[in-house]
């Protein structure tokens, strides 16, 4: 019997650790509604610690990627995972919203920022040549699993038993995590004496910098910011963040409440979204893996420019059919985007610098949530609803659907593969 190869332990372990932060980072969303009842806060105040977290998730990315390849990935995220779960035991205490701020906002973005996507996007590279697309699509589809399960528990909790209940849930899910990790988590290929899922016989591992963590994500910043590739991939992320985590993540919770929807209704409407999402993602790892990621780019946002323009006149208090064809089309194309887009990543510096440069495109992904966060919450004070907000993000999603055509002209599918 062919013995199984490691690379898929290092899989299903990642998977399990990517699906448990994405539940911590939901929680903010089914807190809004609580805290501002609880505390009298308003809702751009509570929606400005969500913006925080989502930015600093991002900006840490590319220096936890550095990490990562200068020290190892089990001291990160085993750091992360205590940290987040420290944080978020902390603000059973809090009674300001700068105390929300800080913990939810700085140290809990802090702590999922540097596992996330580049945790993902290292594992990957690490220890798949074969299949890296489909693997990077499960990977990234971990996350929809984790809201999947996260979202109505967490809602049902805040509902029913007090905002304070999600947050002792999410430390207790962090500290379980820790173990995972430590027991079965291994380096990478070399570590355990054999050479990544599907590498040729005369593969040899890519030489570390000699660059310290930080310098390593600085000198990639200033080497990648003139590409054009770079510059595109960056807006075109930032557009991603925007109208995904940033807005419906955030916002769909709130505002299906505006409309007269139950909170738990609504955030069961967001895992669903979720359940789609993992079926989107895995499919779009496997045609990564098979056709122009450009050309693919171009299908989501599009698709997701449409899905949101329809939004503000599909919301009900009550489950709609129309409701549900967005839940399922936003769904599919949620996070479908980040295959090709790492595999893009890839061509501004080689292959070497591809996850560090990933991380630096996912920095606009987080920038961009972290606009529509604050930004569609003001948009709802100003004018009552969230209807701007997403017209808005719609007419984004059309233009990167443009933009992403533009990557890598006159080069073919096979030279983007490197």
């Amino acid at each position: 019997m062919k013995k199984l190869h490691p690379a898929w332990t290092a899989l299903v372990v990642t998977f399990f650790t990517l699906m448990a932060t994405a539940g911590f980072r939901s929680a903010p969303s089914v807190m809004i509604v609580p805290l501002e009842e609880a505390f009298g806060w308003s809702r751009s105040q509570v929606s400005l610690a969500i913006a925080i977290n989502v930015l600093l998730f991002g900006l840490v990315a590319p220096f936890a990627a550095a990490l990562m390849e200068r020290f190892t990935v089990r001291k990160v995220i085993m750091t992360a995972l205590t940290f987040v779960a420290l944080s978020a035991a902390a603000t059973v205490l809090m009674t300001q919203p700068w105390h929300l701020w800080l913990l939810w906002g700085v140290c809990v973005g802090i702590g999922t920022g540097s596992m996330a996507l580049v945790f993902a996007a290292t594992v990957a590279n690490r220890w798949f040549v074969k299949h890296k697309g489909l693997v990077v699509g499960a990977l990234t589809a971990a996350s929809a699993t984790g809201q999947l399960i996260f979202l109505p528990l967490l809602s049902h909790f805040a509902v029913n038993y007090g905002w304070k209940t999600v947050s002792i849930t999410i430390a207790i899910a962090s500290f379980a995590v820790v173990p995972l990790i430590y027991f079965f988590f291994k380096e990478s290929p070399e570590a355990v004496g054999t050479t990544p899922y599907g590498a040729p016989n005369d593969w040899k591992p890519l030489p570390k910098s000699e660059l310290s963590a930080f310098r390593l994500a600085i000198d990639t910043i200033q080497k990648a910011k003139s590409s054009r590739d770079f510059q595109i991939l960056f807006f075109t992320f930032f557009v991603c963040g925007l109208s995904t985590n940033g807005l419906i993540g955030t916002h769909f919770i709130p505002a299906a409440h505006d409309h007269g929807m139950a909170a738990p209704i609504a955030a069961s409407l967001l895992a669903l979204v979720g359940v789609f999402d993992v079926i989107g993602t895995l499919f779009s790892g496997y045609l990564t893996d098979k056709y122009d990621p450009r050309k693919l780019l171009f299908f989501y946002y599009g698709l997701r420019g449409l899905s949101l323009f329809l939004l503000p006149s599909i919301l009900f208090s009550t489950i709609h059919p129309s409701t549900l064809v967005f839940v399922i089309f936003y769904g599919l194309d949620w996070v479908a985007t980040v295959p090709p887009t790492l595999v893009l990543s890839r061509i501004v510096l080689g292959p070497g610098r591809g996850t560090i440069v990933y991380g630096w495109v996912f920095v606009a992904h987080q920038i961009g949530a972290s606009t529509a966060a604050i930004g569609a919450a003001v948009l709802r004070v100003q004018f009552g609803d969230y209807a701007i907000a997403f017209y808005i993000s719609a007419v984004m999603c059309i233009v990167s659907a443009l933009a992403v055509l533009q990557i890598a002209k006159g080069r073919s599918v096979s030279e983007l593969r490197v």
